[in-house]
């Protein structure tokens, strides 16, 4: 199918809560370009690299997601126009998130990436540790960000029991977290397994293969 008929299949199957984030890492600004003209104001992209080069090229009321993990040394390339940092996974991020937001006169929005996944190589905070920074949020610290949410991501196995009860764990925690009802977004589930994400209380999806086909890497 094209890109266009992708795009229509993934959106008939999203509830109208659920947002979507067209995952665009390694695919062409012409590629993007033809999804926003079907609507869609939202990408996500993994490396500051790519969406900085991408950022000039495309209309500016695109929402740029950063959905990979991010150095702290990087922030500042993006401060300026990044809408959402989907990957926090440290105090020392949020902070300097935090100072380079200032500097723009902005508030950037954030979510806390949650280790919910038995694989060693998916990153994120400890629910212990997401519940601290959560504390200090709501003592006044980090005046620059908005925390709107979590954000998490299944083990990749095709058992979707597991899959489906790592999700309960982060849509758990988000409950727990969200007593204020002040969190806004619960980011879980991607090209693989969003209808089960979805199914768990998901309230936002980021899907990039599904819609743009395999990924081209260098």
């Amino acid at each position: 199918m094209s890109i266009q008929e992708n795009y229509h299949y993934i959106k008939q199957q999203l509830p109208e809560n659920v947002e979507l984030v067209a995952v665009s890492k390694t695919h062409p600004v012409s590629a993007i370009q033809d999804v926003y003209d079907l609507g869609q104001r939202v990408f996500g992209e993994n490396k500051v690299q790519e969406v900085t080069e991408k950022y000039p090229l495309l209309p500016k009321d695109i929402r740029w997601h950063i959905i990979g993990h991010l150095q702290t040394n990087k922030v500042k390339y993006i401060a300026g126009f990044i809408d959402t940092i989907q990957s926090v996974d440290s105090e020392k991020l949020i902070r300097e998130i935090s100072k380079e937001a200032a500097k723009h006169n902005r508030t950037i929005k954030i979510l806390l990436q949650v280790k919910i996944a038995e694989e060693d190589s998916k990153s994120g905070l400890e629910p212990d540790e997401a519940r601290e920074l959560f504390r200090k949020y709501g003592d006044g610290e980090f005046s620059d960000v908005e925390i709107t949410g979590l954000m998490g991501m299944a083990t990749f196995t095709d058992d979707k029991e597991q899959v489906k009860a790592e999700f309960k764990v982060l849509k758990n925690l988000f409950d727990e977290l969200n007593t204020a009802g002040n969190l806004k977004t619960l980011s879980m589930g991607m090209s693989d397994d969003f209808p089960e994400a979805i199914a768990c209380g998901a309230n936002s999806v980021r899907v990039g293969s599904a819609i743009f086909g395999s990924r081209n890497y260098p």
